[in-house]
């Protein structure tokens, strides 16, 4: 009887055990899964990020072009080996393109807090394009390699950068970051076309550092006040005579220090029928030294030699649209005009730094025709640069550079899969004064400007006392007219073709002929003034998601 107790309860205890161990190997029960959810308050594309109240959108596009007798993304043959049209140009550039854009958005009880950003991830050849859209030189005047940069990383197979765009934070009505300027308007220089080189006008469509404040009176009506960093963005040149003009007609970089920020500010009215906005901007231009040595480069003497007075600039812009025309159903017309004095950037202006014009061409009287169009903020005289002459003792101080320009574009709409676009712009820069000014005692741009061209360029004895071989009258005002014409192909959504011709006129104001060595590897001959024309082609494929 003990021994069938026993084993009872034996089997009792094991029992309990194997269902003790069995209990321990059930599955615990797991946690709800967190489904992205869609967050429907700042438009398509929007959804929560797990566990938070912010809402975030990842777009971007992918892109593609080829130019043809230009550089990238539509720079037209305006300088350089393009501008040359000598055998070291490409005769097409291709850059393809995959942008990233991610933008969060908060709401709290200050309004919605956002931050976006951008980065381009690209490639394309540089063997003749301009590498000012990274913030370098190139290495020599007829070289486009970029100075400063592993051109292996950039120009080989496999190889390719990181272009940063936009990167800023909104909040309380305050943007802190690299955006689009409060001067700017909404299509800066794309009113129409899809290159990036419409002169006439206002361009940080790729942002600048800058600090701004917007103010919504509702119906459309705003404004910003902002201050930007003049140091990438918004400085062209400032030329010291006294280390002359080169062979295409521009001096020697003489920018001193970044001293102040751009101040700017805008009125906007955007409504149903379109937008109407005022832009105003003040800049500060100041040189470095008196004396400077090769390439601008400073000296034991330069910091004792002086300096001219700093001088403000500034710019005015006005921008249309009209919406809702006759033509068609979202046909639109986009206009605006600037005049810049000693701010030239917000006339001449691209996507990346603005063009020096060197354009040659074809001429009956001499080797090659040539025409020059030098963009600068401003140049001056150091004391004593012109020896005994009438300006020799107290110089020029800066002398700032004028410029104006209009650009717009007409854009119709064929059927919802075809659609086209004609702009156009004129721009004019302009050196007050006659080139003979030096000699009568008379402090003015045009008139330092022509003493230093003189000495490279022989020719203008009449004015100058320069000898030389030929006879040329020197003016260094010059304008610049643009018009071109793009149709676009979107078979599907958010996936477009689309085909763009440009042409560009010079219109130099020098007249006559002279002697000079050009760039290598034009050689030293006799070159006739003339006004050029250059065309181009872009081509393009575009996927937006």
């Amino acid at each position: 009887m003990m021994t069938i107790r026993k084993l009872i309860l034996g089997s009792a205890a094991a029992l309990l055990a194997t269902g003790a161990a069995q209990a321990a190997d059930l599955p615990v029960k797991a946690k709800a899964v967190e489904y992205v959810k869609v967050c429907s308050l700042y438009g398509a594309g929007f959804f929560y990020i797990p566990g938070t109240d912010t809402c975030i959108k990842i777009g971007g596009y992918l892109r593609v072009d080829t130019t043809f007798n230009g550089g990238a993304h539509g720079q037209p043959a305006w300088s350089g080996d393009f501008g040359q049209q000598n055998r070291f140009r490409d005769y097409f550039v291709g850059r393809s393109r995959f942008a990233l854009q991610i933008d969060t958005r908060t709401a709290t009880e200050y309004g919605v807090v956002r931050t976006f950003g951008q980065g381009d991830f690209q490639f394309n050849n540089f063997g003749n394009s301009n590498p000012a859209a990274l913030g370098v030189a190139p290495a020599s005047p007829s070289s486009g390699t970029p100075g400063g940069l592993n051109s292996s990383l950039l120009s080989t197979a496999g190889g390719g950068y990181v272009a940063v765009e936009f990167v800023f934070i909104q909040f309380a009505g305050f943007t802190f970051g690299k955006s689009a300027s409060a001067y700017a308007t909404p299509w800066h220089g794309v009113p129409g076309n899809i290159d990036s080189n419409l002169l006439g006008g206002h361009t940080t469509d790729t942002g600048v550092n800058n600090i701004q404040y917007t103010a919504e009176f509702g119906n459309g009506v705003s404004a910003s006040i902002g201050l930007d960093d003049p140091t990438v963005w918004n400085r062209t040149q400032v030329w010291n005579t006294s280390l002359g003009v080169g062979a295409n007609g521009t001096g020697t970089q003489s920018y001193g220090g970044t001293h102040a920020p751009d101040i700017v500010g805008r009125i906007r009215v955007d409504q149903a029928w379109g937008l109407f906005q005022v832009s105003g901007a003040a800049h500060l231009v100041n040189a470095s030294y008196n004396t400077l040595g090769a390439g601008g480069a400073p000296t034991n003497l330069s910091e004792i030699s002086g300096h001219p007075e700093d001088k403000w600039g500034g710019s005015v812009m006005a921008a249309l649209q009209i919406k809702n025309i006759p033509t068609g159903p979202g046909d639109d017309i986009k206009i605006d005009a600037s005049y810049a004095v000693g701010t030239t950037k917000n006339v001449i202006s691209t996507s990346g730094t603005s063009p020096s014009f060197a354009m040659f061409g074809g001429s009956g009287l001499g080797y090659q025709s040539v025409g020059f169009g030098a963009t600068s903020d401003a140049i001056y005289a150091p004391p004593g640069s012109f020896g005994g002459g009438p300006l020799g003792g107290s110089g020029s101080g800066l002398l700032l550079t004028k410029a104006w320009g209009i650009r717009g574009a007409f854009n119709h709409n064929w059927d919802p899969y075809w659609s086209s676009s004609i702009f156009g712009s004129y721009s004019q820069v302009r050196y007050d004064g006659g080139a003979d000014d030096n000699r009568r005692g008379i402090a003015s741009a045009a008139g330092i400007y022509c003493q230093a061209f003189a000495a490279s360029h022989g020719g203008l004895a009449a004015q100058t006392g320069v000898a030389g071989t030929g006879t040329y009258s020197c003016n260094p005002d010059w304008a610049v007219s643009q018009l071109g014409v793009v149709t676009r192909w979107t078979p599907v959504k958010n996936l477009t073709f689309s085909g763009e011709v440009m042409w560009t006129h010079l219109d130099q104001k020098m007249a006559g002929s002279a002697v000079f060595a050009a760039s290598a590897p034009k050689p030293a001959a006799l070159y006739e003034f003339k006004d050029q024309d250059t065309f181009l082609l872009q081509i393009r494929a575009q996927r937006n998601f």
